[in-house]
């Protein structure tokens, strides 16, 4: 017990000390700041995307920019059994965003596929988990660009 005890203490202690820092926990190079953004397409993946980008909404910055994005969403058939019914789709999200005042153009998009489920509802929510990772590694996408220009 006492072994026990002094190993996870020393864990601890050790991985305290290792100086672990997620590498995008504070971003210090962001140097603009998103005034507006004004949506086109799909409301669901659009509203997950616009929930990304409101930390990026920074008062204090003087470089502002207005963003008009356009997204599609698709959900595709890739495959069905011997019955007809669907096993695979393919989901794909494109969205081109249109960065003001520079008039930049930055298309990004996303494909994954996914297999069909028994319960429907359950593949519902699967599929709008899946629109979630898309509107997260786009908004991720778009930051790396807006961060380098």
């Amino acid at each position: 017990m006492m072994k026990k005890n002094i190993l996870v203490i020393s864990l601890l202690f050790f991985l305290n000390s290792c100086g672990f820092q997620p590498i995008y926990s504070k971003n210090n190079n962001i140097n603009f700041s998103i005034e507006q953004i004004n949506f086109t397409g799909d409301r669901e993946l659009n509203n997950f995307i616009k929930t990304n980008l409101y930390q990026y909404k920074n008062a204090n910055n003087n470089n502002k920019i207005f963003i008009e994005a356009k997204s599609e969403y698709n959900k595709f058939i890739l495959t069905k059994d011997g019955k007809g019914e669907v096993t695979n789709y393919e989901l794909n999200a494109e969205i081109v965003f249109l960065i003001k005042p520079t008039n930049k153009q930055i298309k990004i998009s996303e494909k994954k596929i996914m297999e069909s489920m028994a319960d429907k509802f359950e593949e519902s929510k699967y599929e709008k988990s899946i629109k979630q990772n898309f509107a997260s590694s786009i908004t991720f996408k778009l930051v790396q660009e807006l961060i380098i220009d």
